[in-house]
């Protein structure tokens, strides 16, 4: 009886002393979620009073700026432009920077300048001749393998005063063939170079027929030189004449449909006539001295 009293006690008690633990518990808790609650609204508080603050901010520069695009003001207040601040270069980087950021107008300045320069030393170191013979027709070997250019400069001056005398012969292989011709670029060569006065004296074929209005554009022969059995209206006939051995050829090499003529000064597309006058008083005396050389 004594022991069942003993253990209800003792049971009563650690129910009591669980009941209080438990409320315990239960008032800390509650405790914690008040101050948990209080924080979250402070925290919402904060953070609307933070919105409420930018958006009256947001509403003011706004406001601000209409009044400068309209010109009520010119200054503002409440905007405030932001300049990062620029770190400073050494130079060293601030070259290498430049290069960096400028690599594509730099190489096409390079290359043009390149260009430019080449084409300026071409210039300046290219041979200028003293004298300038076309040779117009379809013959190999007078256009290019012949000493027609060293022929031509026994009775060259030097024109340009160089030092030097040079002959220059300019080969135009014309066949008459429209697209043989074409395929060798002929039609260009004869274009620039009849439209230049840079030359007056020509050694043609009978191809020239097809190129030349003779009694326009070629000079009368018959008038200069009379007498010479080789000249055929503006025509100096070559194949009769020693011409052929004189340039290093074989006699049947130049057939006789060859012959040298010099074009009168006329308008031309790239000068004017007083431009080809001036070279033909220049070259006459050359092509006079061709004339008397091949008719002795």
């Amino acid at each position: 009886m004594s022991d069942k009293k003993n253990h209800s006690d003792r049971d009563e008690k650690l129910h009591i002393d669980k009941s209080i633990f438990q409320m315990s518990s239960e008032a800390k808790s509650e405790e914690q979620r008040k101050i948990e609650e209080e924080r979250r609204k402070i925290a919402e508080e904060k953070q609307k009073k933070a919105e409420e603050a930018r958006d009256k901010r947001l509403e003011q520069e706004r406001l601000e700026l209409i009044r400068l695009k309209q010109g009520i003001i010119e200054e503002s207040e409440t905007i405030h432009e932001e300049h990062e601040e620029i770190p400073k270069q050494s130079l060293w980087k601030k070259i290498v920077n430049f290069f960096y950021h400028n690599k594509w107008w730099l190489g096409i300045g390079t290359f043009v300048t390149a260009v430019f320069i080449w084409l300026t030393v071409g210039y300046i170191t290219k041979p200028r001749p003293d004298i300038v013979i076309l040779v117009i027709g379809e013959n190999y070997a007078l256009g290019s393998e012949s000493t027609l250019a060293d022929y031509i400069e026994q009775f060259t001056p030097d024109n340009n005063e160089n030092g030097e005398i040079l002959a220059s012969v300019y080969y135009i292989p014309y066949t008459g063939q429209e697209q043989r011709d074409y395929a060798n670029g002929v039609p260009t060569k004869l274009t620039a170079e009849l439209q230049s006065a840079d030359n007056v004296i020509v050694f043609c074929n009978k191809t020239a027929d097809e190129i030349f209005d003779s009694d326009v554009l070629l000079t009368d022969l018959t008038t200069l030189y009379p007498d010479n059995e080789f000249v055929n209206k503006e025509r100096f006939m070559l194949s009769e004449t020693d011409f052929a051995e004189k340039i290093g050829l074989q006699k049947d090499q130049i057939t006789d449909d060859w012959f040298i003529a010099i074009r009168n000064p006329i308008k031309l597309l790239y000068d004017d006539k007083d431009d080809m006058q001036e070279r033909y008083d220049r070259d006459f005396p050359v092509f006079d001295a061709i004339i008397k050389d091949l008719s002795k």
